[in-house]
């Protein structure tokens, strides 16, 4: 039997953030840990290290669609695969990311009043009233938060709904984050072989 790691236990990470969330949207900022460590381990490392041991939403699919069989572990299809898929997906999710650092400029200047709403797949309001603890803090604050939310618990959604409909960890073959890291170590890969 495989003798567990600390790393195994990521999943609980995820699973927490996103149960915080709901009760204070301040800890959304947390989630940017999810955004910067994977792009240092690829940038410093070279390699996939994050996506392959550390990730812990592919953790929680994982689990959620092969011990508890919540997927039909059906291949996906063959587009989601396609380089062309992977970069114009990552193309979507980085302009929805700058959308919401503007929106976020906007509160932080003023000309924008805070927008106390986290939005599923950028289009459907979620009903977040209970989640607006936020005694102190600054409105951009509040508004990252907000839109940071929506943003993890967007794709999260997306990664449940392919855990379910395909192999587990399908999710992972066209995440942003996993796209970025690959681009990543692609580039520092190049670049080392030419010197």
């Amino acid at each position: 039997m495989k003798t567990k790691k600390w790393y195994d236990y990521l999943w609980l990470v995820s699973a927490t953030y996103l149960i915080l969330g709901f009760f204070n949207i301040l800890f959304a900022w947390i989630g940017l840990l999810c955004f910067f460590i994977p792009l240092l381990i690829a940038i410093f490392g070279g390699d996939k290290l994050y996506c392959n041991r550390f990730c812990g939403r592919g953790q929680l699919f994982d689990l959620l669609g092969n011990k508890l069989h919540l997927s039909r572990k059906k291949d996906i299809p063959k587009f989601l695969r396609k380089k062309w898929f992977r970069y114009a997906f990552l193309a979507f999710f980085l302009f929805m990311f700058v959308n919401m650092l503007f929106l976020t400029w906007q509160v932080a200047t003023g000309s924008q009043t805070l927008k106390e709403v986290v939005t599923l797949l950028w289009t459907w309001k979620l009903p977040w009233q209970w989640a607006n603890i936020q005694a102190n803090v600054s409105p951009w604050v509040v508004q990252f938060a907000y839109g940071f939310y929506s943003v993890m618990l967007t794709s999260t959604v997306l990664g449940l709904v392919t855990m379910a409909l395909y192999k587990p960890r399908s999710w992972c073959v066209y995440c942003p984050m996993g796209t970025m890291t690959q681009c990543i170590c692609s580039v520092k890969h190049h670049k080392d072989a030419s010197e």
